[in-house]
C-alpha cells in the first residue's frame, strides 16, 4: 500500500503496526467528521487492527449536513460510530449561554467545550488503555509541539497521533488514492468543522483553522481535548 503514498504517509503505514502491536486492547479512535479522522479509520482498517471503538463527540450543534455523512462513513468503511454526548443535567449547566454566548468571552467558550466536548471525551476513553487521533501539526499552531506518541495526562493513557506529520497536500493525496468519502461541509469553503455556531467558511488566503472560533487568538483555539496538562 505504501510504494505509490508521499513519503509522510508511507512513513506512517511502516510504523503505525509496531505502534499498535505494543499497545494492549482496548483502543479508541476519536472521529471529529474531518478528512484526517477518514484517514486514520482506513489506515485500521487496511490494518486490520482489533478492539478499537471508534467513537464521535455529539454536541448537540453540529452541522444537519454531519448527519448523513455519518451513515456514509459507517457504510463506506463497514464501522459503527458510537456517539457520546452531554446528558441532560449537563445541558442545562449552559442554558444561560443561549446560542451564542460562547462568543461572548474565552471563559464562556470554554464553558460551552467542557460540557459538549471534554466531558464526553472522559466517558468515551474511559477503560481504554490508548486512543488515535487525526491531530496535524500543520492544522495549528496548538498542535506543533506534539508527537507521534504521548501520554494523555488528563486522561491517563497512551495517545497516538499517527498523521502528525503529514501536511496538507499529503492527506489530500491519501484521500484522492483510496477514494475516502469526504464531508460535503468542504464543498461549502469548510476545511475545519466543529460545531455549527462556532465554525465558518475559510476565506481566500487564509490557514485551514481560520474558521474555527473565528473571534479568537490562534493560540487559544483548542477546545480542550488536546491541551497538554501543565503544572505549576
Amino acid at each position: 500500500m505504501s510504494a505509490t503514498l508521499p513519503a509522510a504517509c508511507a512513513h506512517t503505514v511502516e510504523i503505525l503496526p509496531r505502534l499498535l502491536h505494543a499497545i494492549r486492547p482496548p483502543l479508541a479512535l476519536a472521529f471529529s467528521y474531518q478528512t484526517e479522522d477518514v484517514a486514520a479509520l482506513h489506515l485500521l482498517k487496511q490494518l486490520g487492527v482489533d478492539g478499537v471503538e471508534i467513537f464521535t463527540l455529539n454536541t448537540g450543534k453540529l452541522f444537519p449536513a454531519i448527519a448523513g455523512y455519518h451513515y456514509e462513513v459507517e457504510k463506506f468503511f463497514g464501522v459503527k460510530i458510537t456517539p457520546y454526548h452531554p446528558d441532560g443535567a449537563e445541558e442545562k449547566e449552559l442554558a444561560d449561554l443561549g446560542e451564542f454566548g460562547m462568543r461572548a468571552s474565552l471563559d464562556n467558550r470554554h464553558r460551552c467545550c467542557e460540557v459538549r466536548k471534554v466531558r464526553p471525551l472522559a466517558r468515551a476513553l474511559s477503560g481504554k488503555n490508548a486512543w488515535l487521533t487525526g491531530l496535524r501539526a500543520a492544522q495549528a499552531v496548538t498542535r506543533q509541539n506534539l508527537g507521534v506518541l504521548e501520554y494523555d495526562e488528563k486522561n491517563h493513557l497512551i495517545k497516538i497521533n499517527p498523521l502528525i506529520a503529514w501536511s496538507d497536500a499529503d492527506l489530500a493525496a491519501y484521500r484522492e488514492k483510496f477514494s475516502l468519502p469526504e464531508n460535503p461541509l468542504y464543498a461549502r469553503g469548510f476545511k475545519s468543522i466543529g460545531c455549527e455556531p462556532c465554525t465558518r467558511p475559510v476565506r481566500d488566503g487564509e490557514d485551514i483553522r481560520a474558521g474555527r472560533w473565528w473571534w479568537e487568538n490562534p493560540e487559544h483555539k483548542e477546545c480542550g481535548l488536546h491541551l497538554k496538562k501543565i503544572n505549576n
